[in-house]
């Protein structure tokens, strides 16, 4: 099969450039001027005149099928694979979370078999890691070699997914001779569980109460722990879900020393705020997640960070669970909301907005939501880059469109929005992955199966 995209402006990180692209299969055969290539030597043309061409986004932080407080994020890996090619996402990579006294080969073997035959899009694994021992520790050799080359630390959720400083050094150790990256999720959860205690015993259950026993403070002393202990280990460390300007003058400081710190955020924490987790009755659970919606201030220096690259990357940590039956649980105590939030069908557009917005440019839209994430985690050039060889995954989409984010109209398998009714400029036309259109005319075109695993490489950034 050949297609020819024609007459679309033609992004990458490095700029803009009318052009025509032409696929074979399931690859990009050429990119050339226009009119180079005629319709008649192709099977099928899709006209893409004054409408972006880009390449498929990449969330590298979603959480399909994930266990947490007794029950399981909403979205399996079939309809949370559809729902963001629905948003033009063709890559996700979720997380295999290992259990206490359970080993990382048997979890990962546990995650392909959710996975496997499931996904509409291609998708890969981090690994979590909750139980660092010996055995542990000679297991992560064992998933780079199966190329889950990444592995989620917690400084929170003491008693489930909780690590101290001693076992984290232990595993940074690991990465550092291994060459895989450990991602840390930033917030000290000792301190936090007693102010959650302290807000509990004294009657305050509401679910603002998540964000403010989660102060700022706490998440900027997490993330210059977690960078200290990987300086002294050398271990390349990516602080994952960035929400608070503190954790961000951390990450800072260590990059402009050349530390190989990095750090993404999620369009929760550029566009909502702890107003949201304020809403009056029980609306608030809608946006509880941790690290918790911060004060609106917060947001100019999460942007200015993705204009300064100390912010690389925008996941959206999709975690959802619905409001009625799920959220429900922590009715009359905030410390049993399940924490998580739905988006990951709308990351691109949300990010589209802030090129509307002129907070960062077309070229650091897909830089920032496709490029970057795919050499962070070892898939460039077959993944991040419309060019000769890489992948088709590739989105046509139209900077003019309009449309109102609603949980009427959304394909993700939850019972809310975390956006009702947020009206964005921008919108998908069409999306490919692998060659193969999955989403064309307002419909969709995919099936479950269609995503394969890929087996990632090392970090592309280390020095």
């Amino acid at each position: 099969m050949r297609t020819l995209i024609r007459g679309g402006t033609v992004l990458s990180s490095t700029g803009a450039a009318t052009a025509d692209v032409l696929v074979e299969d399931e690859r990009v055969a050429a990119v050339a001027a226009p009119g180079v290539f005629g319709a008649e030597a192709v099977d099928t043309v899709l006209e893409a005149t004054d409408k972006y061409v880009l390449p498929g986004g990449i969330d590298a932080h979603t959480h399909m099928e994930m266990p947490f407080g007794g029950t399981f994020s909403a979205d399996t890996f079939e309809t949370g694979t559809r729902a963001a090619a629905w948003g033009g996402t063709t890559t996700i990579i979720d997380f295999a979370v290992q259990k206490k006294g359970t080993s990382l080969l048997s979890t990962l073997d546990t995650w392909h078999g959710k996975a496997e035959g499931t996904c509409a899009v291609d998708y890969g694994f981090h690994m979590i890691v909750s139980d660092v021992n010996d055995t542990t520790l000679k297991e992560m050799e064992s998933c780079i070699g199966g190329g889950v080359t990444s592995f989620k630390m917690f400084m929170a959720y003491p008693g489930v997914f909780y690590s101290t400083d001693g076992e984290i050094l232990r595993a940074m150790h690991k990465a550092t001779e291994t060459g895989s990256t450990i991602m840390m999720h930033a917030e000290n959860g000792i301190a936090i569980d007693e102010l959650v205690a302290a807000a509990l015993a004294d009657g305050r259950t509401d679910p603002v109460q998540h964000g403010l026993t989660r102060p700022p403070e706490l998440e900027g002393e997490a993330t210059s722990r977690a960078i200290t202990l990987a300086r002294v280990t050398g271990a390349p460390l990516y602080i994952v879900h960035l929400s608070a300007a503190q954790a961000l003058a951390a990450v800072a400081q260590a990059r402009d020393t050349g530390q190989n710190v990095f750090a993404e955020t999620c369009p929760q924490y550029l566009y909502l705020s702890i107003d949201d987790l304020a809403k009056p009755g029980f609306e608030g659970a809608k946006y509880v997640a941790s690290p918790p919606l911060r004060e609106q201030h917060h947001q100019a220096d999460l942007w200015r960070g993705l204009r300064t690259n100390d912010l690389s990357v925008v996941s959206t940590d999709h975690c959802p669970f619905c409001f009625k039956d799920q959220k429900e649980l922590g009715r009359g105590d905030f410390s049993k909301i399940p924490n998580g939030m739905p988006g990951v069908e709308h990351r691109m557009d949300l990010l589209h907005q802030g090129v509307v917005a002129g907070e960062i440019s077309p070229a650091r839209w897909v830089e920032i939501s496709s490029t970057t994430p795919a050499r962070m985690f070892g898939l460039y050039p077959r993944k991040g880059v419309i060019a000769p060889g890489s992948d088709a995954d590739i989105v046509i989409y139209d900077p003019a469109g309009r449309q109102t984010i609603s949980a009427r109209t959304h394909h993700m398998n939850v019972d809310y929005s975390a956006y009702e009714g947020f009206q964005l400029t921008g919108k998908v036309d069409t999306v490919l992955s692998r060659g193969r259109v999955v989403i064309a005319g307002g419909e969709y075109h995919g099936s479950a199966g269609h995503g394969r695993f890929l087996a990632r490489d090392l970090c592309q950034y280390l020095n």
